[in-house]
C-alpha cells in the first residue's frame, strides 16, 4: 500500500482508498431520516405565560403554538391549563405565571420549530419541551408501585383479643 506524505511527513490516504465509507442509499423499509416512515415521538411541553396577560391572549399564543406543531406534521394531544401559580423565585420581575402543559406527537423537526416559536413569543416567560418515553412501561411501573405502597399503608385486619 503506497501512501503519499505531506510536507511534515504524516501519511495521507491515497486517492484509491478513502477514509469514509459509502453506506449506500437509504432503503424505503428503514424508519427515520434514512428513509421510510419518520419517527413520530411523544412530547410534552410546559409553557409559563406572563400572569398579567388576559385569557384571550394566552389562548391565542397557545393556538399558534399548536398550529406550529400541526404544520410540521404533528398531532396535538391533551392541553392542561394549570392556571396562575407563584414562582419559587422572581423571574423577569414577575412573582407568578400562568402554567399550561400540552402533549403532542411529532417528528423532532416539529419539536425544534415549536421551541423556536416559543423562544420568540414575547408572552412566554419560560418553556420546556420534553420527549416522553416511547413505551409507557415506566408509568405502569409507577402506578403498580404506588398501589403496592398504598396497600402496605392500609391497616391490617387484627383479630380481636378476648
Amino acid at each position: 500500500m503506497s501512501r503519499a506524505r505531506t510536507a511534515i511527513g504524516t501519511p495521507v490516504a491515497s486517492a484509491d482508498r478513502t477514509l469514509l465509507r459509502d453506506r449506500g442509499a437509504p432503503s424505503a423499509a428503514s424508519p427515520g431520516p434514512e428513509g421510510g416512515e419518520p419517527h413520530v415521538r411523544p412530547y410534552e411541553t410546559m409553557i409559563i405565560f406572563d400572569a398579567e396577560l388576559e385569557e384571550p391572549a394566552i389562548s391565542g399564543v397557545l393556538d399558534r403554538a399548536l398550529e406550529v406543531v400541526r404544520t410540521n406534521g404533528g398531532t396535538p394531544g391533551a392541553v392542561d391549563r394549570w392556571g396562575k401559580r407563584p414562582f419559587a423565585y422572581e423571574m423577569a420581575k414577575r412573582r407568578e405565571g400562568y402554567y399550561v402543559v400540552a402533549e403532542f406527537n411529532a417528528e423532532p423537526k416539529a419539536s425544534a420549530e415549536l421551541d423556536r416559536f416559543l423562544v420568540l413569543a414575547d408572552e412566554v416567560l419560560r418553556h420546556k419541551i420534553l420527549r416522553l418515553p416511547d413505551k409507557p412501561l415506566s408509568r405502569g411501573r409507577r402506578a403498580s408501585a404506588a398501589s403496592a405502597t398504598s396497600a402496605a399503608d392500609a391497616p391490617a385486619d387484627k383479630p380481636e383479643a378476648d
